[in-house]
């Protein structure tokens, strides 16, 4: 029995010596095998069957493999949804009521006059200049009073608040500048067209509550006012002057 136990002793001190590497990654493995039947060999003097243990060669074939490769986590991308643009103001003039638009046509009739006159005519008329600023200054007094009307009914959808009132005031002002300027019609004129350009942005861009058909009808009056004033001043350099300057003052 001594004997027995110190063969087992020298059987497994022997196995501890035994060199084995447990490898980190996917690529390399340990030869388990070899492993294994080395191990009977030094077991045979004890074990002549080493079948009588058959669970130990399985534990000591049993090895633990790392994966080394760089984890990547990516995240998935929410599809977004770009929604589609919406149209041009200029396209719902179509959708303005017919007495609106007829009015409107027929309003830009003292803008368009002056310059064709002046063109037939082959001279620069101030008279004509001056009929022509004196109606945009109107014009932009209108223009603030449509604010008023439009801001006053309950449910509009603009308040009667400092923002729509006092900025319907500003084309009022540019109207009242360009008459106090009227003895210079040139810069009567400039002034009304500054005056267009300021009620435009206000009233469509900052302030857009009214109707988009409306927005149209504000967006063809205001270029065609201020082609044809632009035109009258560009004829004052082209054509001699001929005819009255104001309404009442004597040649």
């Amino acid at each position: 029995m001594l004997r027995f136990m110190q063969r087992f002793s020298q059987a497994s001190s022997k196995m501890l010596k035994c060199p084995f590497t447990v490898t980190v990654g996917a690529s390399k493995r340990i030869d388990t095998l070899s492993l294994k039947t080395s191990v009977q060999q030094k077991l045979s003097p004890l074990f002549p069957k080493p079948w009588i243990f058959p669970s130990f060669p399985l534990c000591m074939s049993k090895t633990q493999c790392y994966h080394t490769s760089p984890c990547t986590f990516k995240k998935k991308q929410k599809q977004t949804v770009v929604p589609a643009r919406p149209p041009s103001t200029i396209t719902y003039l179509v959708e303005s009521p017919k007495p609106a638009l007829y009015i409107t046509v027929a309003g830009l009739i003292p803008f368009i006059a002056p310059p064709l006159i002046m063109v037939m005519s082959n001279s620069y008329i101030p008279i004509l200049a001056f009929t022509q600023m004196a109606y945009g200054a109107s014009f932009l007094s209108f223009l603030a009073g449509v604010r008023w009307g439009f801001a006053l009914p309950e449910g509009s959808p603009a308040k009667p608040d400092y923002l729509n009132l006092a900025n319907s005031m500003a084309p009022v002002v540019f109207s009242w500048f360009a008459f106090l300027n009227s003895e210079n019609v040139s810069k009567a004129i400039i002034t009304v067209i500054i005056g267009f350009g300021i009620a435009l942005h206000t009233e469509v861009f900052l302030l857009p509550h009214y109707p988009n058909w409306f927005k149209a009808l504000r967006i063809i009056v205001t270029l065609v006012a201020v082609f044809s004033f632009v035109s009258t001043l560009l004829l004052q350099d082209i054509y001699p002057e001929k005819g009255l300057k104001r309404p009442g003052q004597a040649e």
